[in-house]
């Protein structure tokens, strides 16, 4: 927020240059955040390196809502970064960035929780923000499933640019969770979390070998 009031006050960024109304530039601001934050997500699935850094997020094999606080601390220093950057770059109102950052951490604590929506009502709010059951895909042992659904509040992106999962393919019930890499109790406590990103090779990402030779072979 004090850097939007900066940009404010020195005309800098996109909203700042130009003439519109006010309210528009607010949603306008939210909604490209949320976009920078599903790219984010994908390039840290995509980026073997910063996969490392994001698989800490994935080890957790209980899916709730501590698992939306789990990130390295790391991974939060680029994404503060990145944030940083949007938000300079386009002027967001001070507002908008209240407004989002409000709503990114009350929707990443609602869609990592452990609740099971009723299908009609999941159906219908998956529509306009993203649901437990749709980002518990997210966090699937199968690579195709890993790498879907990387939208945290809104899940507008995943179905315009095809990365929308509706089911896991085992169905909820049957669905593994977590990273094969780190199975073990050990494994969870938070000094062997904090060098994960060191340990092993950098499996389960968007460019898995494994997923894509699977790929190549069905096609």
């Amino acid at each position: 927020m004090g850097l939007a009031v900066m940009a404010q006050d020195s005309g800098w960024g996109l909203f700042n240059a130009v003439d519109g109304p006010a309210w528009l530039a607010v949603v306008a601001a939210i909604l490209i955040l949320d976009l920078a934050i599903y790219l984010q997500n994908v390039m840290f699935h995509a980026v073997p390196g910063l996969w490392r850094l994001h698989r800490m997020h994935h080890a957790d094999q209980e899916f709730d809502a501590t698992t939306g606080l789990r990130f390295h601390p790391v991974e939060i220093v680029l994404s503060m970064a990145i944030k940083l950057a949007v938000v300079g770059a386009i002027g967001a109102p001070p507002v908008a960035v209240l407004l989002f950052e409000v709503l990114l951490n009350a929707t990443a604590l609602f869609n990592h929780s452990n609740i099971r929506l009723p299908l009609a009502v999941d159906r219908v709010l998956r529509l306009v923000l993203v649901t437990p059951d749709m980002h518990r895909v997210h966090h699937s042992v199968d690579p195709r499933e890993t790498n879907s659904n990387y939208g945290f509040s809104l899940p507008w992106w995943d179905r315009l640019l095809g990365t929308y999962v509706a089911q896991p393919a085992k169905g909820h019930e049957g669905m593994d969770i977590g990273i094969e890499q780190f199975r073990t109790s050990r494994a969870q406590w938070l000094d062997r979390m904090l060098v994960q990103p060191l340990r092993g090779p950098a499996s389960g990402g968007a460019l898995d070998p494994r997923l894509t030779t699977r790929d190549a072979d069905q096609a």
